[in-house]
């Protein structure tokens, strides 16, 4: 498909316009996926499919959303049964995961069905048209941060490959100091270069102390080159001023900082999705490819103390999904009646969902605030984690 020249014409003009006529990867990252007009996500919603570049969960199974409206009922009855629970999903795809919930819950929980309040935020427009049309009959609403009150969620503040997906800034290991990778045009029309320089925001040195990292160290090589998600954490913060007596569940494919940045990991994580394939060009495709990097959960868990919320735990997503039940359901997939293809489909894409070595990889960070530590522990208890 190549690249969007458009797209291409607007980045271009944001850096001459910019001072030195550069802007951070953060700031390419955020036009390339999140133009309003040419942006990746804002120009199609198949961009999450079978004939566009990557899918999900919830596209294998919609046992993934029924085992988190298990969860999302057990967090409920915790919380002593509010009389609306409200769900507030971030970044919601197609509407896939939202549909499986909100389906399971009113077949097998109508009370807590009830009582769900469920708020989508979304910023692409293809995105929001689809999931209308998915969710068309039923109780769902859009709404932006600026919508909700602050305190005012009693419930869940849920995302699913959200973090992954949110622009970072690069930074590379200079002899002695740590700089960071700019972007700025190409000697040709339609290219791109980078620049290195000066960290654009001292919230960029401030970052390690989050992890207890060091970079300059003398462990990390020459020219390491890393990311860091300052997104994440102002998408934190936002949930921490709206939240007044609930959880934090994200799921999403990434380390701990201690593996994160790790000296062996010189070139980072940052990963370019086309036609489910992946490469790490940025610079390809512009506008018809996906960038990500994986999560810094260790910096999500510990930028979510520094907010008051507490961590219950950080758990692998086949892990979390055979402690809600997953696990008998893939044994009764042998007993049961049909068509036998159908049968094995099924049972291969439950296992996808908690192989180790495929989405079972994922991470599963729970966080809360306003609970008691009987609350807490209650759920800790159900899940086994640590």
């Amino acid at each position: 498909m190549g690249n969007n020249l458009e797209l291409i014409e607007v980045v271009r003009d944001r850096i001459e316009n910019s001072p030195q006529h550069r802007i951070t990867f953060a700031d390419y990252m955020e036009l390339v996926l999140y133009h309003p007009d040419r942006g990746y996500y804002a120009s199609s919603a198949e961009r999450i499919s079978e004939s566009g570049d990557f899918l999900t969960s919830p596209h294998l199974a919609a046992d993934f959303g029924e085992m988190i409206a298990i969860q999302l009922y057990q967090m409920w009855q915790i919380l002593g049964l509010p009389q609306v629970f409200s769900i507030v999903e971030m970044g919601a795809g197609q509407g896939l995961l939202a549909a499986q919930i909100l389906d399971y819950s009113s077949r097998v929980y109508p009370d807590f069905f009830r009582s769900i309040d469920y708020l989508i935020i979304e910023i692409a427009p293809a995105m929001i048209t689809t999931q209308q049309a998915r969710l068309k009959d039923l109780p769902v609403r859009w709404c932006d941060w600026t919508a909700i009150i602050d305190r005012s969620i009693i419930g869940c503040f849920l995302s699913n490959e959200l973090i992954d997906a949110l622009p970072v800034h690069q930074v590379i290991v200079s002899g002695d100091k740590l700089q960071e990778i700019y972007v700025t045009a190409g000697d040709e029309n339609n290219s791109f270069r980078e620049t290195v320089g000066e960290l654009s925001t001292d919230k960029l040195a401030h970052y390690w102390q989050l992890n207890n990292i060091n970079l300059l160290n003398g462990k990390y090589p020459a020219k390491y080159r890393t990311e860091v998600n300052l997104a994440g954490l102002g998408w934190l913060e936002q949930v921490s001023k709206k939240l007044q007596r609930g959880y934090i569940i994200s799921i999403d494919y990434g380390y701990t900082a201690d593996r994160y940045y790790n000296p062996m990991r010189s070139q980072g994580t940052l990963q370019c999705y086309y036609q489910h394939a992946y490469h790490n060009d940025p610079y390809l495709n512009i506008g018809n490819q996906d960038l990500t990097a994986h999560v810094d959960f260790t910096a999500i868990q510990n930028q979510g103390e520094l907010l008051g919320f507490n961590t219950i735990g950080f758990i692998p997503q086949g892990m979390f999904l055979m402690a809600l039940g997953l696990g008998e359901r893939i044994a009764a997939i042998s007993s049961s009646g049909g068509d036998i293809q159908s049968l094995l489909s099924r049972r291969q894409n439950l296992h996808q969902l908690i192989d180790p070595m495929e989405l079972g990889k994922f991470g599963v960070l729970i966080q809360s605030q306003g609970l008691t530590a009987e609350e807490q522990e209650t759920l800790l208890m159900g899940l086994s984690i640590s």
